[in-house]
């Protein structure tokens, strides 16, 4: 990690990261990024050429990187966690690992979307849905719970991906909602359907569109990624009642890392992703179409406005210091042992 020449000035929200008076101008700005480099590449292109800042980035799974920046301590070369969810960024500020956001910064966003202590805040929001072979399939055959796909009938039809940092934070928000027994239960009896595991979540609706199985746990934007590849897939999104756990609305999102000798471009990095050009890149750019999460940005076309939609009751910041029992319950009825 570089140490900027200059001192550097943070640029006010308003205005977002121009790389002009008062932004980070040059230097090089290591990012830890749990979301997919396909489809934040263009994001961080668009920082680098307005801020002058070269960024460095590690791709990897969210939970991996935040076990990474724990074991790293003060060591780490980070400057910045770009995380897939709020669990693996609550896991990280639970460690002591981030450092506080201004409340200019927290107040960009609704504080359903944002770490009550300050240290992380959601850049955008993706939806929990179940997808479906609608060859296979009509909608109103779907369960309107999660708790549905525990019946028998879905035995082998199923596609879970138990390593993947948005389906453990499922599991614990739950947790969290339904209580540990209820948890474990559904657990068990979804591990009794034989379900089949896939790494990630694109893994899921591309094997919906090859007819390998008929239903599969993902984020709502996986979708809109395979039509872009094959627009004649016969897979479609089912969205659960309001307040059931497999309705949860997480945060991807960011936090700077405690400690870091550029803290300055660290922040700047922060407004741009909170900015309205920031923010405007997820309806408009991106390609797996997420909720931008500062008021004003309007959300992507064809899908139901992040306000009509709510998950569990529970704090997205509850979600990472609860990770790791989730993660030993995973383990222990055999998702990912």
């Amino acid at each position: 990690m570089r140490r900027l020449a200059l001192a550097l000035v943070l640029v006010p929200l308003v205005t977002g990261c121009g790389g002009g008076e008062g932004g980070s101008d040059g230097g090089t700005l290591t990012i830890y990024s749990g979301r997919e480099e396909e489809i934040v590449e263009p994001l961080f292109e668009q920082y680098e050429k307005a801020s002058g800042t070269k960024l460095e980035v590690r791709y990897g799974d969210s939970a991996e990187l935040a076990a990474t920046l724990a074991e790293e301590g003060d060591n780490s070369p980070a400057d910045v966690f770009f995380a897939q969810d709020a669990g693996s960024l609550g896991a990280v500020a639970d460690e002591g690992r981030l450092a506080k956001l201004t409340e200019e910064q927290l107040d960009r966003v609704d504080e359903r979307y944002r770490d009550p202590e300050g240290q992380w805040v959601g850049t955008s929001g993706r939806a929990r849905v179940v997808a479906y072979n609608t060859d296979e399939l009509q909608e109103d055959e779907l369960p309107d719970s999660i708790a549905g796909f525990t019946d028998p009938r879905w035995k082998g039809k199923l596609g879970v991906p138990p390593t993947n940092a948005s389906f453990q934070a499922f599991v614990t928000a739950m947790r969290l909602s339904a209580g540990e027994d209820e948890a474990r239960t559904w657990l068990e009896k979804i591990k009794a359907n034989e379900p089949k595991f896939y790494e990630k979540n694109a893994q899921i609706v591309e094997a919906l569109a090859a007819g390998e199985i008929e239903i599969g746990f993902v984020n709502h934007y996986y979708l809109g990624l395979l039509k872009k590849e094959q627009p004649d897939a016969p897979v479609a999104n089912h969205f659960l009642r309001a307040g059931d756990p497999g309705a949860l609305v997480n945060a991807a999102g960011v936090g700077i890392v405690e400690g870091t000798d550029d803290e300055g471009a660290a922040r700047d990095f922060v407004d741009f992703l909170l900015s309205d050009e920031g923010q405007r890149f997820y309806p408009e750019e991106a390609e797996e179409a997420e909720y931008p999460l500062v008021a004003g940005i309007e959300g992507p076309e064809g899908l139901p406005a992040l306000d009509e939609l709510k998950g569990p009751d529970i704090a997205l910041g509850d979600l990472g210091p609860a990770l790791k029992r989730t993660l030993e319950l995973l383990n222990e009825l055999g998702y990912t042992s």
